[in-house]
């Protein structure tokens, strides 16, 4: 397979609706609640990727464009956006949608950066 093909094949998608215990004091999703499951969603694409122990090492910008109202759904996509010899890249989206209705925007994107770890807990190189 490709590298092309495995980032096609590694890209992520989850579902989550936004319930109360997630948002702020202004019923919108808590910046800390969409890193978490952000940060959840790389790491599932990362290990889908190359099959290795991955741990996150840093995020890069989050950027929040629009508020995510509690009661609506989000879609966060993950997708591999660099490999290296023992570190690669995860960009994720997060879309938020009406439950109700057709409406869907981009609400938060993030770049998340991983390190493939062996059982000694170092870096080892990716399996591409």
């Amino acid at each position: 397979m490709t590298i092309e093909e495995k980032i096609k094949a590694s890209e992520t998608r989850i579902f989550k609706a936004v319930f109360p215990n997630t948002t702020n004091h202004y019923d919108t999703l808590f910046g800390g609640s969409a890193m978490m499951m952000m940060d959840e969603v790389a790491f599932i694409c990362a290990t889908r990727f190359c099959r290795q122990k991955m741990v996150t090492v840093s995020s890069d910008r989050i950027d929040f464009t629009h508020p995510i109202p509690a009661g609506t759904i989000v879609e966060l996509v993950a997708t591999v956006s660099h490999v290296g010899n023992t570190s690669m890249k995860v960009n994720v989206d997060i879309f938020v949608e009406q439950m109700y209705s057709e409406l869907r925007e981009k609400a938060v994107s993030g770049s998340f950066s991983f390190v493939a770890m062996d059982e000694y807990k170092k870096p080892t190189p990716i399996i591409k």
